[in-house]
């Protein structure tokens, strides 16, 4: 049993690193592009080139964040049954050896995420590595948006801020909500009562 608490918390760590690898590369590009984009703008000017580069960067940075989402998100719930594992456990700890409940603290599921600052709710996708991800790939999304509603529009800037919020704010909804319905199934999939026994949901 401690083996596998070991092994769990490994693979644990494991998962944290992979998405803060893929979140420290994906910013890195970003960075990397935002850089690539100003210098073309100093030795092109603001004109043709300008706008075709700036597309293809932009477009390609957008589908990088998708992809990026979509993996850190799935390392997160990953993590989520490694723990969900651990607790239970630690419950199997405290039905052999009860006296050992007085020097480990024994926490209710219900309180774990409270004690951990988790209070859950819409708003904790936000503050997810997949949240951050999914913010910086909705603004990407928005500013290829709107550098084509600028081209369409003869180059109206007030088109291509409109534009770009809007389609930044509908993609960035997309996003968390996609977020927040797969941990809210993944926690569905695995249950523990007060003691921390498992039950399967349905």
């Amino acid at each position: 049993m401690t083996t596998e608490h070991f092994t769990l918390q490994g693979a644990r760590a494991a998962t944290i690193s992979e998405s803060t690898s893929r979140a420290t590369i994906f910013i890195g590009s970003v960075s990397a592009g935002m850089v690539a984009l100003g210098l073309t703008a100093t030795a092109t000017g603001i004109g043709t080139a300008f706008y075709a580069f700036g597309l293809v960067l932009l477009f390609t940075l957008s589908f990088v964040g998708v992809v990026t989402f979509d993996r850190v998100l799935q390392s997160g719930i990953e993590d989520l049954g490694y723990a969900q594992r651990i607790a239970r456990l630690r419950s199997y700890y405290f039905d052999v050896a009860p006296e050992l409940t007085d020097y480990l603290a024994s926490v209710p599921p219900s309180q774990r995420f409270a004690l951990q600052g988790l209070h859950g709710g819409y708003w904790q996708v936000f503050r997810t590595i997949a949240g951050m991800i999914g913010v910086v790939t909705a603004v990407l999304a928005g500013s290829v948006a709107g550098l084509l509603a600028v081209l369409a529009s003869d180059h109206s800037a007030v088109a291509g801020f409109a534009t770009g919020g809007v389609v930044g704010i509908a993609v960035l909804a997309v996003l968390m909500r996609f977020q927040y319905r797969a941990w809210a199934l993944a926690a569905q999939e695995w249950s523990f009562d007060d003691e921390g026994r498992k039950h399967v949901a349905g």
